[in-house]
């Protein structure tokens, strides 16, 4: 399926958004993500089912200064 991550077309092979942090090989602990706009809480990812071009945001805390 084909997905935009990060502003980035990405063709993978998943199902849930849980799937897709862990093809792509986030860390699913200390990520935030969204689905076309909306926020998906950590105990959702599992439930949460995507379609192709859907936009997804994958967010890692940075720390600097």
């Amino acid at each position: 399926m084909k997905l935009i991550v990060n502003g980035d077309a990405q063709e993978v092979e998943a199902a849930t958004l849980a799937q897709v942090l862990e093809t792509l090989g986030h860390d699913a602990t200390t990520v935030a993500t969204a689905v076309n706009g909306d926020f998906v809480a950590a105990v959702a990812r599992e439930k949460t089912t995507l379609s192709d071009g859907d936009r997804v945001e994958i967010l890692a805390p940075r720390q600097g200064g």
